[in-house]
């Protein structure tokens, strides 16, 4: 879930017993700061509980202005404090060694009485060097520790001879029937002069609640039309999933003129759909400052326009944030997005890293995790900080033994991780310990060397 204090109780020494059992797999080095290999030992495995920690890391000062980034190298994902997933390898990974992923999420549910990681993110198909103008949907993994051994949910019965770990695709077409939606027609592959085959899934998160497994997604800019949607499954967290009756016609809320220049005219929604539960209660949240309470029964949001806003306090200008993403730790609201740091000069030619908007001197650096807290889930939210360099659309978790995470991917497009030479360690399901500098900080930051 999205939050560390809405989950099944279960005490805290049979799950570190059973999580103790489990035996590390064999780590993927991974790259960090600048100049930094990190080693191939996860970080995880020795290290004490956060929740155990008695004395608070304190906040840092923030950069000024505000809108400024924090480029300082404690806030990298680096080899002590982040290691890459071992996820199982499917046939078109096992060139490269890793799962090529962007938008990484993974979370740790409490089902059955024991803990049960998922992984999920964005993929690519064999032959394209991205997710587009089509891939072919959505996988899901799982773990009972962090560590791994991580598995391709088994799909096999569901799709005998099919590829495994697949739980949705646009392709799934055929398994349409009356009064149960896999596909919609938006949802279809397509085709057209331009790019040739379109259609795909971007930004997919698990939830488990209420019993019950849930996806949320986006169809991608090359889709017939761009948004978010969500999946109910009808059996375990390897499906089968459906369609939600709310999105038969079309992705949640309502269109407006955006996104890339080839999109038709209505048929971009808002997008990065992300759900944050707490209680019996559910809400929407989407890019990049909308949110709604889900029905009752799961199947549409409440209000279907005119969605309400989260309250915050804004970059003056404020750029494209994307990535959306609510998590409740130690009685208060987070708000994260994704912003790109963009490096320019300033008036006496001194370097400048800052959340600014796209223009000419302002060169894509980092994507970065921003967050801002507040007391109540629609804000007032704070000025926002920055949480982890280069981990930009992301997502916090607790894990079994008490400790937080981030995740993160190294985004490909643009800046740091394009450069040629980094590539074969950018697009990876990363993840990226977390500290909360405590009652009176109120801040998350990935785990910093420095203290104080």
């Amino acid at each position: 879930m999205t939050s560390t204090e809405n989950r099944t109780g279960l005490d805290r020494r049979s799950l570190l017993a059973r999580a103790a059992g489990v035996g590390a797999a064999a780590a993927l080095p991974v790259a960090a700061a600048p100049g930094a290999q990190a080693s191939a030992a996860p970080a995880s495995a020795a290290r004490t509980p956060a929740a155990s920690k008695r004395r608070y890391p304190a906040n840092w000062p923030d950069p000024e202005p505000y809108g400024v980034a924090d480029t300082r190298a404690d806030l990298w994902p680096r080899d002590d404090n982040s290691f890459v997933l071992p996820l199982e390898l499917r046939p078109r990974d096992k060139e490269r060694g890793v799962v090529w992923m962007r938008d990484t999420y993974v979370n740790c549910f409490v089902v059955d009485g024991r803990p049960l990681y998922v992984a999920t993110g964005t993929t690519r198909v064999p032959g394209l060097e991205a997710a587009g103008p089509w891939n072919d949907g959505i996988f899901v993994w799982t773990a009972r520790s962090l560590e791994g051994p991580w598995k391709l949910a088994d799909t096999t019965r569901i799709r005998p001879g099919a590829e495994k770990g697949k739980v949705w695709s646009p392709e799934f077409t055929a398994e349409n029937r009356p009064g149960r939606t896999v596909v919609a027609p938006w949802q279809e592959y397509w085709y057209d002069e331009q790019f040739g085959k379109r259609g795909q899934a971007w930004a997919p998160e698990l939830h488990h609640f209420r019993g019950k497994w849930y996806m949320v997604a986006c169809m991608g800019d090359h889709s017939r039309k761009v948004g978010s949607f969500m999946l109910v499954s009808e059996g375990g967290v390897e499906g089968p999933y459906r369609l939600v009756e709310g999105n038969l016609e079309k992705p949640f809320g309502d269109s407006f003129i955006g996104g890339p220049s080839f999109i038709a005219p209505g048929a971009y929604h808002h997008i990065d759909g992300s759900l944050y539960s707490e209680g019996r209660d559910a809400w929407l949240v989407l890019h990049n400052n909308l949110y709604a309470k889900f029905r009752d029964d799961m199947e549409d949001i409440v209000t279907t326009t005119d969605l309400p806003v989260f309250r915050q306090t804004p970059y003056t200008p404020e750029p494209y944030l994307e990535g959306a993403y609510v998590f409740k730790h130690g009685g208060k609201y987070f708000l994260l997005h994704a912003a790109w740091d963009r490096t320019s000069v300033n008036a006496d030619g001194t370097p400048r890293h800052a959340y600014d908007v796209g223009g000419t001197g302002r060169v894509q650096y980092q994507y970065d995790a921003v967050a801002a807290v507040s007391d109540s889930f629609e804000g007032p939210y704070s000025e926002r900080w920055t949480v982890g360099v280069g981990a930009g659309h992301n997502n916090f978790f607790e894990d079994s033994r008490g400790d937080l995470w981030a995740t993160f991917f190294r985004n490909p497009n643009f800046g740091y991780w394009s450069n040629p030479s980094r590539l074969a360690d950018a697009a990876v399901p990363g993840v990226v310990r977390v500290e909360w500098t405590g009652p009176k900080g109120n801040r998350l930051y990935a785990e910093r060397r420095a203290r104080g």
